[in-house]
C-alpha cells in the first residue's frame, strides 16, 4: 500500500504540473466533454476546467485509500489488495492520459477525442475484469447486487462470469478504434449488455439456491 501511495502521489503531482504549465496557454472556455460522435458538447471556465481533473483525482484517491479501512468486510479486501492497488495505479494513469488529451486538444491540436480515448478505455475495462475476478465479497468493490452481497457463493460465481464479461467488453471496445464515427458505441452497447447479463445471472443463481 505504501508503494501504491507513493506512485499515486507522483501521478497527482503530474496533474498539478500539467495544470500549472498549461494554464497560460488555455482558452477562456475549455472544452471538457465530447459526445458520441466526438463533437464538443461541454465547456468550463479556464480556471475550473484546468483544476477540475486534479481536484477530482485527489478526492478519488482519498476514497481509494479509505475504502479498505471502512468496509465492514475489509478482511476480504485484504485478500485481493494487491490487485486493487494495481487498479489504483492503472486508474490514475488512465485519468492522467484523459486529462493530457484534454489539455492538448484545448491548446489547438484538435483530433477525434473518442478514438484517442478508446484504447485506454479498452485496457481499463480489461483490467477491471482482472480485478473483479479476484475480488471477494465486500460493500465497495465489485458487482454489488443484493444477491452477491448476501452470499459468498453467488458473489464468487457472478464475479467469475464478470471477469470474462469485462475482459470481452475491453477487447470489443478496442475494435472501435477502426470505426471512428461509432467508436464509443463499441463500449456502451457491450457494457449495457454485459451489466444486464450479469444482473440476470446473479438473480437466477439466487433463485436456484
Amino acid at each position: 500500500m505504501k508503494k501504491t501511495k507513493y506512485y499515486s502521489l507522483i501521478v497527482l503531482l503530474l496533474f498539478l504540473v500539467i495544470a500549472f504549465y498549461s494554464y497560460p496557454l488555455m482558452p477562456d472556455q475549455i472544452a471538457t466533454h465530447w459526445d458520441s460522435q466526438g463533437n464538443v458538447d461541454g465547456y468550463m471556465s479556464k480556471l475550473w476546467g484546468s483544476l477540475f481533473f486534479p481536484i477530482l483525482m485527489i478526492v478519488i484517491n482519498i476514497i481509494f485509500f479509505v475504502i479498505p479501512k471502512i468496509d465492514p468486510n475489509k478482511e476480504n479486501i485484504e485478500k485481493f489488495k494487491e490487485t486493487f492497488n494495481e487498479f489504483i495505479i492503472v486508474f490514475n494513469l488512465f485519468m492522467l492520459y484523459i486529462y493530457s488529451l484534454t489539455v492538448v486538444w484545448n491548446m489547438g491540436r484538435e483530433f477525434n477525442m473518442n478514438v484517442a480515448i478508446i484504447p485506454a478505455l479498452g485496457f481499463l475495462f480489461y483490467f477491471i475484469g482482472s480485478l473483479i475476478g479476484k475480488a471477494k465479497r465486500n460493500y465497495m468493490i465489485g458487482i454489488r447486487l443484493p444477491w452477491t452481497l448476501a452470499s459468498d457463493d453467488n458473489w464468487d460465481k457472478t464475479h467469475r462470469k464478470g471477469e470474462r464479461v469485462f475482459k470481452i467488453i475491453g477487447i470489443v471496445t478496442l475494435i472501435g478504434v477502426f470505426f471512428s464515427d461509432y467508436a464509443m458505441w463499441f463500449l456502451l452497447i457491450p457494457l449495457i449488455i454485459g451489466i444486464t447479463y450479469l444482473t440476470l445471472y446473479s438473480y437466477l443463481e439466487f433463485k436456484k439456491a
